[in-house]
């Protein structure tokens, strides 16, 4: 009797397709034929109320409104709707600055099984609101400037700041162009020409001319983006894009890493795109915040003990374009406890406060780059030690400047600054067997942060619309 052959297995199912739609202010009749097509086949449709009324009858699927805040409702709406044909609708190019990103990020979060696969993700975009904007300007998009200030605070804006470059604002409402318009007044750019471009590609276009000293104009359509031709007022503070920014650029109580010994800062410290550092003894917040101007995506936390100075460094990340700078009150090293693992850390102060230098050690991941600055004797014989234990670079930072003397002029030399700085190594023998012991079980060595291996989301839009304007 011929053995029966073992059964074949049961094919996987083949994942849900979540479709993603861009349309702009032009509605059905700019769509692509394909856009079109999948819009027609959707079983449920997702996007804001403005963009669901943008479709024809001839798109029966359900419509579903975004709630808000968007981002938190996201993964139960594609568990609710992914087996009907789940259609979202964007605003433009879905994958610039718009719900593209957060679908991504969300599907990725998502456990991907044989008998439950994860939905796969199709995008259909449609010309972005800076490709309008720049075809109506005539300016090129890859020497244009983009900020998106949706969900996001204005004063981001202060970072792209520079004579003569063009800068396009994504708004998030109607009044936008006037908070633009003030920001740009106080940080000495009121000269700037600033145009409002309403409901780009659509049959309502309109454009709105002006300068931000003289902006007066009342709130128009929401759906907006704002040039801006960067001039900047005479007396304004220059703030150029390379580390050591004027002294007088920052409020401070004489707590600060003065210019050329912060440019060589963070040269030691060297920011790469998405790396975070810990500024522990923030003072001023001046490491932290030239840190973040290095890139946008790069991250910060500083820590500061005095409360006044804590808020002191709040205001400076604002004036200087870098809001996301995340300030903890509190004392190192008991403050570092849960913050995320840095790529680099900063001393600025507090050095001899018992177990600071081998909580920040711990902290570090291999590669990572501690850089510690001081002007006692007490502090620069312990980073003498660690040198000797660690090697590194230890150097001693002297600057004088030029001042009257009588009739004449002098050299005033400045309390010279000892600075250490070392590249943790990766490790060895025993040390790199208890170290993998401890990732396996997830948990970090005494006094040091809890590890934390991806870059923080950008921020979410509060509009339950797509955040591209």
């Amino acid at each position: 009797m011929t053995p029966l052959a073992p059964p074949s297995p049961l094919p996987s199912p083949a994942p849900p397709v979540l479709t993603v739609v861009g349309i702009g202010a032009d509605g059905w009749d700019g769509l692509a034929p394909a856009s079109r097509d999948a819009l027609r086949a959707a079983g449920v449709l997702l996007g804001g109320a403005r963009q669901l009324d943008l479709l024809p009858p001839e798109c029966a699927g359900e419509r579903v409104t975004w709630p808000s805040p968007l981002r938190p409702a996201v993964p139960g709406l594609i568990a609710a709707h992914a087996g009907r044909g789940l259609t979202v609708l964007a605003s433009g190019d879905p994958m610039f600055h718009g719900i593209g990103r957060t679908l991504t990020e969300v599907l990725a979060a998502l456990p991907d099984a044989p008998d439950t696969p994860r939905p796969r993700l199709r995008v259909l975009p449609h010309p972005s609101s800076v490709a309008y904007a720049c075809a109506r300007l005539g300016w090129p998009v890859a020497d244009t400037e983009v900020v998106s200030l949706v969900g996001r605070p204005v004063a981001g804006l202060a970072r792209v700041l520079h004579h003569g470059r063009r800068v396009l604002v994504l708004s998030s409402g109607a009044d936008t162009p006037a908070r633009i318009a003030e920001a740009l007044r106080e940080r000495g750019f009121g000269p700037s020409r600033m145009r409002v471009l309403e409901q780009l590609g659509g049959p309502a276009e309109a454009q709105t001319d002006g300068t931000a000293a003289t902006w007066a104009r009342p709130p128009g359509d929401p759906l907006n983006v704002v040039a801006v031709e960067c001039v900047r007022a005479p007396g304004a503070v220059r703030l150029p894009v390379v580390p050591g920014l004027p002294d007088d650029a920052y409020d401070h109580d004489g707590q600060l890493t003065k210019r050329h010994v912060r440019a060589a800062t963070l040269a030691a410290l060297a920011p790469e795109p998405g790396e975070l550092l810990w500024d522990i003894g923030g003072g001023s917040g001046s490491v932290a915040v030239e840190w973040l101007r290095a890139h946008p995506a790069c991250r910060a936390v500083t820590v500061e003990r005095d409360a006044v100075r804590a808020a002191r460094i709040e205001r400076n990340a604002d004036t200087l374009g870098v809001p996301a700078l995340r300030v903890v009150r509190g004392a190192a090293p008991a403050a570092l406890a849960g913050l995320p693992v840095p790529d680099a850390v900063f001393i600025g102060g507090g050095l001899t406060a018992p177990g600071l230098l081998d909580a920040c050690w711990a902290a570090l991941p291999p590669g990572g780059r501690l850089v510690a600055n001081t002007v006692t004797l007490e502090s620069e014989a312990l980073l003498t030690q660690w040198y000797r234990r660690h090697g590194g670079d230890l150097v001693r930072l002297a600057v004088a400047h030029a001042t009257p003397v009588g009739g004449f002029t002098g050299w005033r030399q400045a309390m010279p600054v000892t600075q250490w700085a070392a590249v943790k190594p990766a490790p060895t023998g025993d040390d790199a067997a208890a170290a993998s012991l401890g990732g396996a079980s997830g948990t970090a060595s005494p006094g040091a942060a809890a590890p934390f291996g991806e870059a923080a989301p950008a921020p979410t839009p509060t509009s339950p619309e797509n955040e591209e304007r």
